[in-house]
């Protein structure tokens, strides 16, 4: 998402940490370059002058100038500023209040709206609430099937919403029936249209005047840039958003939506979708996200996503296994498998620091089938094979490859990517015994 921003920022700040001190011409000069770097990412004109305005406040002072490391300082500043412009502090659901909590999800067609219902809906049952999916978009082809296949795949109970029945009439209907089911969380899906019209603002004005949401949260496209701030600003003189949910986080756009919409409406981002699967929805943490745009990585968020994956016991036994240097083929393919569980590689490796200005090199993109062909290798091993990889000789490699549907060379750059990693995690197991532990989240990445 912000791949194009980020280079250009830390281009900026590199010929900054040259200088050994600084004076307002390079302050300047570097202020010039980091508002081109935000228009061109797409970021609300008002918002960059502002912004731009902010930090010359105070990266021109005593501070700066006469710190031993003024180009840290003035990123240290840069940093700041742009957790203040998104929001400063994570700013989650509103889970107070009468039972059911109601969330009304609306914005424009194609922004996501009946995905990320399925996707809240996920989240709350991680927080142990029971929702209930209510389809109230009647207008577009198989929205309702779509969301009463979302409600199977989760196991959450979805009402019945026929296209012959009112918006309003389904929304007041669903209330007893989510009681029925024992919900104490309602997630409504409503109409969108391909741009901002009376009639659908009219509908969704009457929806909240019927239901009375705790929350009513657009689900805006971040792929439209400042477009998204436009129609963020239509829904809020509306409705009155209480917050904003930006999907397809995973793509290509530059990341102007995120810098803008909490600056422009004053309501909070969310949560960001950085996927199609049903858990690709993350809380919205404007520090972290203000550390992965300026190349410093978020492994706070990598930690949280290895902990939620992880196994605490299946961590345990492969730490006895180290111990005992029983570490295996199937045990390296169990950990690949929860790898994958976590994400794109991708998104793993943007989350290390430093990460993002190795990947300037188009050689070091990450290749998430590589996975899919080192557990299809294991798998075309026999169990003895598996647990001593040493037997495994030329023939044997060759049948592997065949079953497998790759080369043999394949084959054994897995089995040599698998000695190395067996080799570091015997040393690490050593260490371990003078007071080190393997990490909580399990082994690292093996690449």
């Amino acid at each position: 998402m912000f791949e194009n921003l980020t280079d250009r920022l830390n281009r900026t700040f590199k010929r900054l940490r040259g200088q050994g001190k600084l004076s307002e011409k390079h302050i300047k000069e570097a202020l010039r370059e980091i508002r081109l770097a935000l228009l061109e990412a797409d970021v609300h004109y008002k918002v960059v002058k502002q912004f731009v305005a902010d930090i010359a406040e105070r990266a021109v002072g005593a501070e700066v100038m006469e710190s031993l490391t003024p180009g840290q300082q003035v990123v240290k500043i840069v940093h700041e500023a742009l957790t203040d412009l998104m929001g400063e502090e994570a700013a989650a659901l509103e889970l107070t209040g009468r039972s059911p909590l109601i969330f009304m999800l609306v914005g424009l067609q194609g922004s996501g709206k009946t995905t990320t219902a399925g996707k809240l809906a996920l989240h709350l049952q991680e927080l142990n609430r029971k929702p209930c999916l209510v389809p109230a978009d009647v207008y577009r082809p198989a929205a309702i099937e779509q969301l009463l296949t979302l409600g199977e795949q989760l196991q959450v109970p979805a009402f019945p919403a026929t296209t012959q029945m009112d918006p309003v009439e389904i929304g007041t209907a669903s209330l007893g029936y989510a009681s029925r089911q024992g919900s104490d969380s309602i997630i409504v899906d409503t109409a969108g249209r391909l741009h901002v019209d009376t009639e659908l603002m009219t509908e969704l004005e009457r929806l909240k005047s019927s239901l009375k949401p705790r929350e009513i949260l657009l689900v805006a496209d971040a792929m439209t840039g400042q477009d998204a701030v436009q129609v963020a600003e239509a829904f809020d003189q509306s409705l009155d958003l209480t917050g904003v949910i930006l999907s397809k986080m995973d793509g290509d756009a530059r990341g102007g939506a995120a810098l803008s919409i909490r600056q422009v409406i004053g309501k909070p981002i969310k949560f960001c979708g950085i996927g199609e699967k049903l858990d690709a929805l993350e809380p919205f943490h404007p520090e972290r996200m203000a550390s992965r745009i300026l190349g410093m990585g978020d492994v706070l968020s990598l930690i949280e996503k290895a902990e939620k994956t992880f196994d605490a016991e299946q961590a345990e036994k492969l730490q006895e296994k180290l111990v005992k240097d029983a570490f295996t083929l199937e045990d390296f393919r169990d950990q690949l498998q929860q790898i994958k569980k976590m994400g794109s590689l991708e998104q793993i490796l943007n989350m290390l620091p430093g990460m993002g200005k190795l990947k300037q090199l188009r050689h070091l993109q990450p290749d998430d089938r590589e996975l899919v062909r080192t557990e299809a290798i294991i798998n075309s091993m026999t169990k003895e094979e598996r647990h001593r990889h040493t037997i495994i000789n030329a023939s044997r490699r060759r049948r592997i490859a065949k079953g497998s549907g790759t080369s043999v060379q394949e084959v054994n750059k897995v089995i040599k990517n698998y000695a190395q990693m067996r080799k570091m995690l015997q040393k690490l197991s050593k260490g371990g015994k003078r007071g080190m532990h393997l990490p909580r989240g399990g082994i690292p990445l093996p690449f």
